[in-house]
């Protein structure tokens, strides 16, 4: 007798204060191979986190009591399980402040179940799955630059013996960029590159990444020197890169 080992299906946090969103998304979550535990309050998601091992969390920017940017910021804190953050449609700063404060992914109000479904899957991949090397560079795993170490085995950024901590769309920013060294690269290209997908009219969230990403990586992030702005134009990674 063969014994079939079943892949633990990736068991989702809904921190909702609408109780019909809830369920829905329970429901349809849950038809297509997801685990699901929802919480209407910063206090319910809390104590689902203390026990249950939650592989990504979709919250809820307006919650009563502390709001989905005081919890993110909080999760943050010390924990980088993906945050998904659920927005209303004309909420560009606060979805903006959502990225600054350390969530991986957006998706504005009303919206489709079946995007919801595909973005959740997308940050999972990215958090989870292998880097894909380069066909030029299919068997480097690390890439050495301005003193820093990228292992993309293990998805860690090293500068000497310290691990700098990077959120998902950190890691996979800095991916696209020393993979494109001394390359102008444009927002367009970058969203795709990094996120997956194309870009929506004026989305300025890989700004915000960049600038999260100099904070960790430049000595002046006000006057960066690896992550060059070029006018009209996008992004440069100025650093030599050196593989293997």
């Amino acid at each position: 007798m063969s014994i079939i080992s079943e892949t633990p299906k990736p068991h989702i946090l809904i921190v909702d204060d609408d109780s019909e969103i809830r369920d829905l998304l329970s429901r349809f979550l849950s038809k297509h191979d997801f685990r699901v535990t929802t919480a209407k309050d910063g206090r319910e998601m809390e104590q689902a986190l203390k026990d249950w091992a939650i592989d990504l969390i979709v919250l809820d920017l307006m919650l009563p009591g502390d709001d989905g940017l005081t919890l993110c910021r909080r999760v943050r804190a010390d924990s980088f399980v993906p945050i998904i953050m659920l927005t209303a449609m004309a909420e560009d700063v606060d979805r903006i402040i959502g990225l600054e404060v350390g969530a991986d992914d957006y998706l504005p109000k009303p919206f489709n179940p079946r995007e919801l479904a595909a973005r959740i899957k997308a940050v999972l991949r990215r958090v989870s799955a292998p880097p894909v090397p380069t066909a030029a560079d299919a068997e480097a795993e690390k890439l050495a630059f301005a003193g820093f170490e990228l292992e993309q085995s293990t998805r860690t950024l090293r500068r000497g013996p310290e691990a700098i901590p990077l959120t998902a769309g950190e890691y996979d920013l800095l991916v696209a960029f020393v993979e494109h060294p001394r390359r102008v690269l444009n927002r367009d290209q970058l969203l795709d590159m990094a996120r997956g997908r194309a870009a929506i009219p004026f989305d300025r969230s890989i700004d915000v990444q960049v600038g999260r990403l100099r904070k960790k990586i430049e000595v002046d992030a006000k006057n960066p020197a690896l992550i060059k702005t070029v006018r009209g134009g996008g992004y440069m990674f100025t650093a030599e890169v050196v593989r293997g």
